[in-house]
């Protein structure tokens, strides 16, 4: 599922509202936080699962890429009394921050949020205008840079497979003509080439931009890749009883995490290159019944949680399996992310 980012995180009257933590009782309720625990919240934001669990009582490690969350973050770091910490880094490598007794429990809300969306400066939204940045770390190649110099067949790679956009080879074309009068600078030029190449239809729920700026923003990114390196992380850094917790957005993160809890679930698996299924460990116990969705009643009140999907599980004391990232089925992006810096 494809959320419509351009259009931003709107009220029922359609004007901007706060961040809303999604999922949030469902989430605290998945961690069981208590005194005396320790939690790492991967993608702190705007600290409302932080706030959450350090209400219930636990110590919490948080984490942020966006420079912008870390300075808005300190005041709740001065106002905890030393139970809260929080440091500016990709959740990637969360494992390097878990205590010597490990973690009693991550959470993981993966995605873009509200609040990047609303500041037109970062570029996410193309019904806010600005540069086309899309760097959630703010360094790095930008949106532009790959939009302008990666190779057309890379473009459609990148929008095909990431934004799951059937228009990918038109767009793509249209974008290499386009590039070589003038290159790609704001959101709203790129978004409008779009609209001429597929224009919107009466019965289209999305704008015909929103696939590839999706696309683009998971490979400046690289959020799928940074999803799966934080799962095998997440494994090494919980303690025996520990709950893995994580909230996704659309299809491409869900099937990653689905993935990811399968095959640590201990059943047997095979594939077409080793047709005998091998037995594996139980490395995650499932937490309730699967995978939770919103309640209709969230979705009306915040409209991101429409497509969120949580999933979780309990770590066990099996020791921890080699990171094997062919479980994923990703396609190897490595490449046209040089090309594109």
């Amino acid at each position: 599922m494809v959320t419509d980012l351009g259009t931003g995180i709107a009220d029922a009257e359609g004007g901007p509202v706060r961040h809303i933590p999604v999922l949030l009782h469902e989430v605290v309720e998945a961690l069981a936080p208590q005194p005396g625990k320790v939690i790492l919240d991967g993608t702190f934001g705007a600290g409302g699962y932080s706030t959450a669990l350090l209400d219930a009582g636990a110590n919490v490690i948080a984490l942020d890429r966006d420079p912008t969350a870390i300075a808005a973050g300190q005041a709740l770091v001065a106002s905890r009394n030393g139970l809260l910490s929080l440091h500016h880094t990709r959740f990637s490598a969360l494992d390097s921050f878990a205590p010597e007794a490990g973690l009693d429990g991550v959470v993981l809300d993966i995605g873009v949020s509200s609040m990047q969306i609303d500041e037109a400066e970062r570029g996410f939204s193309f019904q806010k205008n600005g540069p086309l940045d899309m760097r959630m770390s703010v360094s790095g190649p930008s949106a532009a840079d790959v939009v302008n110099r990666a190779k057309v067949g890379d473009l459609i790679r990148i929008f095909g497979f990431l934004g799951e956009e059937k228009q990918a080879g038109r767009i793509a074309r249209a974008i290499e003509k386009r590039r070589a009068e003038q290159p790609f600078q704001t959101t709203r030029d790129l978004a409008g080439l779009i609209e001429i190449v597929t224009p919107r239809k009466a019965k289209d729920k999305i704008h015909p931009a929103t696939r590839v700026f999706q696309a683009l923003r998971i490979f400046v990114n690289d959020e799928l890749g940074e999803l799966a390196q934080a799962l095998f992380a997440a494994e090494r850094a919980l303690k025996p009883g520990g709950r893995l917790v994580v909230v996704t957005f659309h299809s491409l993160e869900d099937r990653i995490v689905k993935k990811f809890f399968s095959d640590r679930s201990g059943k047997a698996s095979g594939s077409r290159h080793m047709p005998v299924a091998v037995e594996k460990p139980v490395i995650f116990a499932p937490v309730g019944k699967g995978m939770v969705a919103a309640s209709e009643e969230e979705a009306q009140l915040n409209p991101r949680a429409r497509s969120a999907k949580l999933r979780a599980g309990i770590r066990t004391d099996a020791a921890a399996m080699k990171a094997d990232f062919s479980i994923f089925d990703l396609p190897d992006l490595a490449e046209i992310e040089r090309m594109g810096g």
